[in-house]
């Protein structure tokens, strides 16, 4: 970056840095003042933004983030698979911090319900799930597992991916919403091992990763919930970002009350 300041790729190489090292302000010191390094870029600014936004969520400044989704990660309605990741995985995430988003699923859900038969990537479709869940698109939800369902696992690669584990995601998605966290715990951690298949980062990821330890908490699987933080802690260098504190807190509490 001292060489080549205008270097996107770069600064956002540093940026999951930050983001996987639980460091979310020194994330923030980073980026600001650096925008003009991502400015000049096609959509991959929109992504370089969700990193931001992603950092302000850690930090607990929800409506710093929701600000950010609206004037630059959503700033141009795409159907980029990319771009719905974007904003699909932050709503998700803000969700599930009990942030109110309003009626922000609605762009994203028609865009994904448009998207739900493309059967290209696991990665896109799991994205495509949460907006459908989001915007409680339950025909098109159910749509999109039945083409997952019908994948041949014996096919190409990407068609393998969908099959496993991108089927069980997908269900686990689709039960969470519904609230059924029991359901929802079975298959998210039937796809847990395996969810590096899809693709993506370890920071894109992570969304899945949080709503399957939100499904065990939900579902009554403390322990497992437990088990599952100190394995994502473990393997972000052992790290606690805001997230992690969080739910560590909550399930102490819950022990405390236990005894």
């Amino acid at each position: 970056m001292d060489l080549a300041p205008d270097d996107a790729w770069g600064l956002h190489a540093v940026a999951h840095v930050f983001d996987t090292t639980g460091r979310a302000r020194d994330g923030l010191d980073w980026l600001t003042g650096r925008e003009s390094s991502w400015a000049h870029c096609n959509n991959f600014r929109f992504h370089v933004w969700w990193h931001r936004a992603l950092m302000h969520l850690d930090l607990g400044q929800y409506d710093t983030a929701l600000a950010l989704y609206d004037a630059d990660i959503r700033a141009e309605k795409t159907d980029d698979y990319r771009d719905i990741s974007n904003g699909a995985s932050l709503l998700a995430r803000l969700e599930l911090e009990g942030v109110n988003v309003g009626n922000r699923w609605e762009e994203l859900a028609n865009l994904s319900e448009n998207r739900a038969t493309d059967g290209c990537l696991a990665f896109a479709d799991l994205h495509y799930m949460l907006a459908l869940c989001g915007g409680e698109r339950d025909r098109a939800a159910a749509g999109l597992i039945a083409r997952m369902q019908s994948t041949r696992p014996a096919g190409n690669e990407a068609q393998r991916v969908i099959a496993h584990p991108g089927l069980h995601v997908a269900q686990g998605l689709q039960a969470f919403a519904a609230g059924e966290y029991s359901v929802a715990w079975m298959h998210l951690r039937a796809g847990r091992a395996d969810l590096q298949q899809i693709g993506g980062s370890h920071a894109q990821r992570d969304v899945f990763e949080r709503i399957t330890i939100e499904a065990a908490l939900r579902g009554g699987y403390t322990d497992a919930a437990g088990s599952l933080l100190q394995d994502r802690m473990a393997r972000r260098g052992g790290s606690v970002d805001g997230y992690t504190a969080a739910r560590l807190s909550l399930i102490d509490a819950v022990q405390a009350q236990a005894v």
